[in-house]
């Protein structure tokens, strides 16, 4: 096997570093001994971005927040889900992550971000849900590895109730909440209910009918 080449660095702000790799064509993402996304399992970051379209019942011109773009799997997969009409605002806080997208990952990308429906936000995602009010039709976090993060103590705080509040308040009526995890965590379902969500929670594979179980909840406002 050939050993992987280190293509970049960035600090996650109030985190640590993050380490791109390519090993052949596949491309890797890591933060200490996890690797937390690769290109060869994009399974459960495109099932993010078309479940939650599926549960849009067919809005003219729906306005999704995307909250972390990774590797861009979520958002292809939404803009080839969405008609020309859709708005899709992508809220990076890292913006090395954007700069790779462009760069090394160019062909994962598939110009999504110069797609004219598209808009970004180099910041944290928090602020864009709390600056808006009943703004989205859908909302999209894949942060960290879901609500029992790993790259930065602040992103608990979308995961805490008040976090789920402010997305609450953010989401259109009948809007969604569609939340990406590696994991189960029971509490965290509870904890969406006790906020007033309608609570869905399904587990898909992490490559198609195969790898890693994940999990996504879809919360209805």
């Amino acid at each position: 096997m050939k050993p992987r080449e280190l293509l970049g660095t960035a600090i996650v702000p109030g985190g640590e570093e993050l380490r791109l790799y390519r090993r052949d064509g596949d491309f890797m993402i890591v933060l200490g001994g996890n690797e937390l996304m690769s290109s060869r399992m994009s399974g459960s970051e495109e099932a993010l971005a078309l479940m939650t379209c599926e549960r849009l019942h067919g809005r003219a011109a729906p306005h999704l927040l995307i909250g972390g773009y990774g590797m861009g799997f979520t958002l292809r997969a939404a803009l080839g889900a969405l008609g020309p009409k859709a708005r899709i605002t992508v809220a990076e806080l890292v913006p090395e992550i954007l700069d790779w997208a462009r760069g090394p990952m160019a062909a994962l990308t598939a110009n999504g971000l110069d797609d004219p429906r598209v808009s970004l936000i180099v910041d944290d995602v928090a602020y864009a849900i709390r600056a808006r009010s009943k703004s989205y039709d859908a909302i999209l976090l894949d942060i960290d590895n879901g609500p029992e993060g790993l790259t930065r103590a602040e992103n608990d705080r979308l995961y805490s109730a008040g976090g789920l509040a402010a997305a609450k308040a953010a989401l259109k009526p009948g809007g969604i909440l569609a939340i990406w995890s590696a994991g189960p965590d029971t509490s965290f379902t509870r904890r969406l209910r006790h906020v007033g969500f309608k609570v869905e929670e399904d587990e898909v594979r992490a490559r198609a009918g195969k790898g890693a179980r994940h999990v996504i909840w879809f919360a209805t406002a």
